[in-house]
């Protein structure tokens, strides 16, 4: 009965068609399809990169398309004349989308030569988007020839993994296997010259055919008396040592988190402090307080505690409204919190002092357990008995997971208008089923509240059914056509 209204009302509210065909041309196309279609794709091209987004669900994620429309607007215009960007609206196959699959949206696909090479894994910021598709265009290794050209290469904003062979070494292609599959995460560049890479070579030498080393160089903007500035690798070479090897010594002890890089670095527990962090413009000053924030760091780094630094200005809206902190104009000092990989928050509510001192107690009394987690929530409401029950973050555990009743949630947005449009259906459903002592019929505005652990809400509306002994495993309700 529940499943059946709400596919019901879905359908009926989501429910367009279209048709459209697409001819392509260009060196390289980034492809926005904002609904499923057949696509008819003609092409010559060296790279095409391609995005399916389905109309059914954009409109249940529409914050998604809004989001990522002025980004791929402005990578377009900085990418024109050497990579051309384009937007298709369809509407009509939906077969066809799942042939490439296309089953979660939106989904970003690259081809090169006509031949699907995989999703698209890059950001999804306008930076982000000109940074990767300016790679799809270069070799997958850069080939060095003398120290000029390796000192060009590794003088970079971002690391540089760089193989130094002898002539005729079996690693090599190994290491030019690994370049073409991991190009669009890092910057790649080798050397068979034998003169070259002499203070980065072994003493005494590999031997065998294997006689091979690889360095990772961390950006000279991260240069640091707290940690080397490039790491070598001995073992052989493989795809699989190497992915390895890139992961565990790319970022280092404290790295710059980015709009680009959060989603990698945020798999771990993670302190980051936020300050007027600018390289280019302020090199010194950015330097300073993480120099401050390494000494610190250099104590805790073995407890699974990682750490970064950020520019407070690319993450003004989460810290407003992840952890409830405004960020004052007039200071130049640090804020820092604590995001850990089960969702759980911190924020250091003293000054940070020069001297890492402030720091130092607010990391003793997280390992001591001593502070209190922030959650973001609305007031729990005084008079809770109307057919839908209102959530809010600190009342969500107490009345989802009462043991002895199933529990249907609505994930919202008040300013999401297909929201507003299932409102009267879900209020109907919950009428009629308001007599059930076994079921709550309930929502839970998520902007305003954190959603707890388990429930992904990626856009709006999101329901979730959470019923009877399996609380910890809720079932998420997909929408079908």
């Amino acid at each position: 009965m529940i499943y059946y209204l709400i596919e019901l009302a879905l359908s009926c509210i989501y429910h367009v068609t279209n048709t459209i065909h697409l001819t392509i041309t260009n060196t390289i196309m980034y492809l926005l399809l904002c609904v499923t279609n057949t696509i008819d794709i003609t092409t010559h091209n060296t790279y095409v990169s391609v995005m399916y987004h389905s109309l059914y669900l954009s409109l249940l994620r529409c914050g998604h398309c809004k989001k990522l429309a002025p980004d791929f607007a402005k990578a377009a215009s900085r990418l024109k004349g050497s990579v051309q960007l384009a937007k298709v609206d369809c509407t009509a196959n939906p077969d066809t989308c799942k042939g490439f699959g296309a089953s979660a949206y939106p989904l970003l696909k690259v081809f090169r030569n006509g031949v699907d090479a995989g999703s698209y894994t890059g950001p999804r910021t306008a930076d982000g988007i000109v940074q990767y598709m300016r790679t799809q265009t270069g070799p997958d290794s850069v080939p060095l020839r003398t120290e000029e050209d390796l000192q060009a290469f590794v003088n970079n904003y971002d690391p540089s993994i760089v193989g130094f062979f002898p002539p005729g070494s079996t690693g090599l292609p190994e290491f030019l296997k690994a370049a073409a599959q991991l190009r669009e995460q890092f910057r790649f560049a080798h050397s068979v010259e034998p003169d070259l890479g002499g203070p980065h070579s072994l003493d005494p030498p590999l031997e065998g055919p294997q006689t091979l080393h690889v360095v990772l160089f961390r950006p000279p903007r991260l240069s640091s008396r707290f940690e080397e500035g490039s790491v070598l690798f001995t073992d052989p070479v493989s795809v699989a040592a190497l992915r390895r090897f890139i992961r565990d010594s790319l970022y280092g002890m404290c790295p710059h988190l980015t709009l680009e890089n959060k989603e990698r670095l945020r798999v771990r527990d993670l302190l980051t402090v936020y300050y007027d962090l600018d390289y280019r413009r302020n090199p010194t000053g950015s330097k300073y307080w993480r120099n401050r924030v390494m000494k610190v760091a250099s104590r805790y780094s073995s407890r699974g505690l990682s750490f970064a630094v950020a520019n407070k200005h690319d993450f003004l809206s989460e810290l407003e409204e992840d952890f409830g902190l405004g960020m004052s104009e007039a200071t130049e000092l640090p804020v820092v919190t604590i995001k850990t990989r089960l969702g759980h928050k911190f924020t250091m509510r003293e000054e940070f002092t020069r001297d890492g001192s402030s720091l130092e107690r607010f990391l003793d009394d997280y390992f001591s357990g001593l502070l209190k987690r922030f959650i973001k929530s609305q007031t729990v409401p005084e008079i809770n008995n109307s057919p839908v029950k209102v959530l809010v973050a600190e009342s969500f555990e107490e009345v989802v997971n009462q043991p002895e009743k199933d529990v249907l949630v609505q994930f919202f947005s008040p300013r999401c208008p297909h929201c507003k449009k299932l409102t009267p259906v879900y209020t109907e459903l919950a009428e009629q089923l308001y007599l059930d002592p076994n079921l709550i019929i309930a929502e839970m505005d998520a902007t305003a509240n954190d959603v707890p652990l388990g429930y992904d809400v990626q856009g709006f509306p999101t329901i979730y059914f959470a019923p009877v002994g399996k609380k910890d495993q809720p079932i998420r309700y997909e929408v079908t056509h």
